[in-house]
């Protein structure tokens, strides 16, 4: 069957001939039509997922008080900052802890409230230097007081994040939340047949610059993210079998809204964010289009326990999302309850906003400028010298 181009893609989008998917749509599609129809319908599939991503964080830029100050220790709102660029630039990270509020407030709720308009207090110190010579600054400032701020996130999208569950006797408070004792309860992050990664397996269509929704925002791929695992088992589907690979993303914050950005907060854990992403598989090949029509029936999990505190976790069943969403699960014989910490509505929205962005030609297809590559490992931290409990 005849291959497509992004340009060709693109062209349909300007005049308004292209067909769009959400990837649940076209799961059905094909399960009514078969592959081949539907490769001959569909151009584009859109997909979504919304849930905690701790490896988030802004870049921003105050500009320069009179007289001048090098800024190299930063609060905002009482969360601290990085004070290791240039004078007036930093980057507040997701999971920054309030110095009063503990984890309650963080970074992620700095970067919301100031998506949202609010005021923040900016507190900078300085030892003073001649080009440089304040040595403290306190002000309040709103996202339209800044020069620039975005979002960067160095590891968003994980591709099949294991699942989550508790064999021993007590509670634990966990960034995949509560996890009840005894088998008391499995959580779960990946969006399944939704999530962006799981529908091009491959990353034959997504890389660098691939422009994408982020925070409910056009944003795009800035590089492959940090511990991104291309050479991850996978299935004969081609969807891994454990956590694969990762984006690093970048977008506005200025045209963000906190419908799909918002602070995430763990008891025992911390600060998160919760971040929803949209990215368009455009249907170049059947292999493409194959790819896109996995459904949760076949895309399997290992849900792992996190009472053991060690850096490789043993796998206690393999599920597929379709028994996960299901609300239950079955370990041993008995029946567990699964719950997400990630939010399946949203990730729906997501997909339907960026296919409807789409179809009225406000969002062409970006090409990657550059691949990510096929067989990188993610490997352990140097055995260290000393380890403390």
């Amino acid at each position: 069957m005849k291959e497509r181009s992004f340009n060709e893609i693109n062209e349909k989008i300007k005049s308004g001939t292209v067909v769009v998917c959400t990837a649940e749509e076209l799961i059905a599609l094909v399960d009514e039509v078969g592959l081949e129809k539907a490769y001959d319908k569909v151009d584009v599939v859109t997909t979504g997922t919304f849930g905690p991503m701790c490896s988030s964080g802004a870049f921003l830029n105050f500009g320069h008080s009179d007289p001048p100050i090098r800024m190299e220790k930063i609060s905002l709102n009482g969360v601290e900052a990085y004070g290791g660029l240039a004078a007036v630039d930093t980057y507040i990270g997701a999971t920054a802890e309030s110095e009063d509020k503990g984890y309650e407030y963080g970074g992620a709720h700095v970067i919301c409230d100031l998506i949202d308009g609010k005021e923040v207090v900016l507190e900078a110190h300085g030892k003073g230097t001649d080009c440089y010579p304040a040595r403290s600054v306190r002000t309040k400032l709103t996202l339209s007081d800044l020069n620039e701020a975005y979002l960067y996130n160095p590891r968003n999208a994980y591709q099949n994040y294991s699942a989550a569950t508790n064999t021993s006797g007590k509670s634990l408070h966990t960034y995949m939340g509560t996890l009840l004792p005894k088998t008391g309860n499995v959580t779960y992050s990946t969006s399944g047949e939704l999530s962006p990664l799981l529908k091009d397996p491959g990353l034959r269509t997504i890389g660098v610059g691939t422009r994408i929704l982020v925070g409910g925002a056009i944003g795009y791929v800035a590089w492959n993210g940090t511990q991104c695992k291309t050479s991850a088992p996978k299935r004969e589907n081609g969807t891994p079998v454990a956590p694969g690979a990762t984006l690093a993303v970048v977008g506005e914050l200025r045209e963000m809204d906190t419908k799909y950005i918002n602070p995430a907060v763990f008891k025992g854990y911390g600060t998160s964010l919760n971040v929803g992403i949209g990215i368009p598989i455009p249907v170049i090949d059947m292999d493409i289009l194959r790819a896109c029509a996995v459904a949760n029936r076949d895309i399997t999990t290992n849900i792992v326990d996190y009472s053991v505190q060690s850096r490789s976790k043993p796998v206690v069943r393999t599920v597929t999302y379709e028994e996960l969403q299901s609300g239950k699960v079955e370990i041993d014989g008995k029946e567990v309850k699964t719950s997400p910490t990630s939010s399946i509505r949203k990730a729906r929205e997501i997909a339907e906003n960026l296919k409807k962005l789409i179809l009225e030609g406000e969002f062409l297809l970006e090409e990657p400028v550059r691949y990510f590559k096929k067989d990188a490992v993610v490997k352990a931290m140097k055995d260290p010298e000393e380890v403390r409990r």
